[in-house]
């Protein structure tokens, strides 16, 4: 594993909510880009909750994977907690496999709403994971708790903020590519259409829009984040169970039946 990945957000809604957002696996998956879906598998008694995800990012290329989550919803202290682990079985996966937590702490009118997880590279290999594929998976994560605290905080859907930020990008990079066009029309210097191309792809989000830099990606001052100790309750082992109860399920589903091929007409 490489260095694990920290994403911390405030968030003012109340705690059942964000409990509800990051716990039902619909709302979950509606609002955090690294999951396209999930759904619950059955899950024997006393186990980890078993779950399966897949992510559509790619075009006809799904990644998916399976995992265990294990959540304490009322602590002493007022705070949540949850943890997972999971492994992916798709070779177009970045993460092989990989463990993380959540932590909900009640901070004032706030709750500080973290995670920190860590993973196995996948078919990159870790120099391309380091330098490439964990800077962007850790920008995703960030993006989407953004993304979160908008929805609960104000109203704002995940599809909306998507559209949003979608609709920005294609105007920065319009204004962008216009400034660098528009040298010869006029008369502008390179340095100055570079400079406005360049303001056009950096200047910040409206506050209205999700944006990364938002989020913490290290922990406060002071302070040092802790693996949850239910975490120890979704080990390997467990997660080895869940593997096989959904290679069972996929192998008992029926196999499609065909049309039934019409007859020719003998006269």
């Amino acid at each position: 594993m490489g260095r694990g990945i920290y994403v911390e957000a405030r968030v003012a809604a109340p705690m059942d909510r964000l409990w509800h957002a990051t716990q039902d696996p619909d709302a979950h998956a509606s609002w955090d880009l690294r999951f396209s879906s999930i759904t619950h598998l059955p899950t024997p008694e006393g186990e980890p909750r078993r779950f399966r995800y897949d992510n559509r990012t790619v075009p006809f290329a799904p990644m998916t994977g399976v995992g265990i989550s294990r959540g304490e919803r009322h602590r002493p202290d007022g705070s949540c907690t949850s943890a997972l682990r999971f492994s992916a079985d798709s070779s177009l996966s970045p993460i092989a496999s990989g463990d993380g937590y959540w932590r909900y702490v009640p901070d004032g009118a706030e709750i500080r709403f973290l995670t920190g997880y860590d993973y196995v590279p996948g078919w990159q290999g870790p120099t391309l994971d380091r330098v490439l594929v964990r800077p962007v998976i850790g920008w995703m994560t960030a993006w989407s708790f953004d993304r979160l605290r908008l929805w609960l905080d104000h109203g704002i859907s995940p599809a909306t903020s998507l559209r949003r930020t979608v609709t920005l990008w294609a105007a920065r990079l319009t204004l962008a590519a216009v400034a660098v066009l528009a040298v010869p029309f006029l008369r502008l210097s390179p340095a100055v259409a570079a400079a406005l191309a360049l303001a056009a792809l950096v200047v910040p989000s409206p506050v209205l829009v999700p944006r990364a830099r938002r989020c913490l990606r290290r922990p406060p001052t002071g302070t040092r984040p802790t693996t949850p100790k239910i975490a120890r309750d979704v080990d390997e082992a467990a997660l080895d169970r869940a593997r096989g109860q959904a290679q069972d399920l996929t192998s008992e589903s029926p196999a499609p039946v065909s049309p039934p091929v019409p007859q020719e007409h003998i006269p």
